[in-house]
This record gives structure tokens, sequence and C-alpha cells, in this order.
């Protein structure tokens, strides 16, 4: 149940779902403009440690009491989630329908070695369907894979989906030096 607006808790995102299996277990986990928290709880239910960051956390701190949340205008401030060595790491960063390309080096810092990326939103052909319609909130051609440069592509999709009907870009991509990624392919064999 949401407590904050008396109903079910909205699904997770089937993208961020079809992913979450590749953390181990207890991974810390962030989600980025975590709204009414329906990721932290996903996470949460899965036996992650989650913590959540928005502009207004009223929403997810009803919905998921026990999740980290951090009230911070992002868009405005410098990045919250800084330690003495730079940004704090997680396993995973979770973004979705959400944009703010300034953010992208924070974002792509927070993630762990051998952590995860995972990143769904509105792409260019969204003004077609709805909101967002300003370019500034659409990703353009192939930004994920480029803003990804360097990371390990685990999976990445861009079209339309059908309902609701929306443009759409997703990545899932690992943060891997040479090293980790040569054993990984290892135990693969």
């Amino acid at each position: 149940m949401n407590p904050h607006h008396g109903g079910p808790m909205a699904p997770p995102s089937p993208w961020v779902a079809q992913w979450a299996h590749l953390l181990a277990p207890a991974s810390r986990v962030l989600d980025v403009a975590c709204g009414s928290g329906r990721h932290l709880d996903y996470f949460l239910r899965l036996g992650h440690q989650v913590t959540g960051i928005d502009q207004d956390i009223a929403a997810a701190s009803a919905a998921v009491p026990t999740a980290r949340l951090i009230a911070a205008d992002i868009e405005n401030n410098p990045w919250p989630l800084l330690t003495s060595d730079g940004p704090e790491k997680f396993d995973a960063v979770v973004v979705c329908n959400y944009l703010w390309r300034p953010l992208w080096p924070a974002l792509l810092d927070s993630v762990a070695e051998g952590g995860l990326l995972i990143y769904e939103t509105f792409t260019q052909g969204q003004e077609q369907f709805g909101r967002p319609r300003r370019a500034d909130f659409l990703l353009q051609p192939g930004e994920l894979l480029q803003v990804c440069h360097g990371m390990q592509i685990v999976a990445y999709a861009c079209g339309i989906d059908v309902e609701p009907r929306r443009a759409v870009q997703r990545i899932v991509a690992t943060r891997q030096t040479p090293l980790t990624a040569a054993m990984a392919l290892r135990s693969l064999k």
C-alpha cells in the first residue's frame, strides 16, 4: 500500500524489474528523482539498502518510511551525496522519467566498480504523444549510449511503448575495469 495516496504502490518500471536480478544481495541502490518511492519500495522488498533523492521527498517518505531519503534540489545545487573521496558509491543507480544533463558526471561517478546504471526516460518523438515536449527533457537518438561510453553496455532499447504510448530510451550499463570484465568473461566459459 502507498499510504500517501491511500492506494496500492505503483509497480516498478518493467525495465527496472527486468534487470534487478543482476544485483548481489543487500546491494546499495540509489533512486534519483525517486518521486513516490515505487523503486525504493521494490528494491527494499528485494532486500537491498535504498537511498532516494528528490526535491520533494514527502510521498516517498510516507510510502517507504525505512528508506534513506535526501531532499535536495539537484538541478540548482551541488550533488548532495559527496564524501571526502568524491561522490558516494552505489551498486546501482536507478533513474526513471527524469533528465537533467548537467547531472551526468555525478550520476556516473556514483556507480561503484562492478555496479549498474539502470536508466529509462523519454526520447525524441515523445512530443507527438504528450509531455514532456521540450528538447531539454528528451534524449537525443543514441544519447544514452554516448553518455555510457566506456562502460559495459548490458542492454539498450529505444522505441515506442504501446501502453502507455510514449517514446523512450533505456540502458543498463555496468562500470567494470578491464580486469573485472575479463574475470566475468572467464566465469561464463
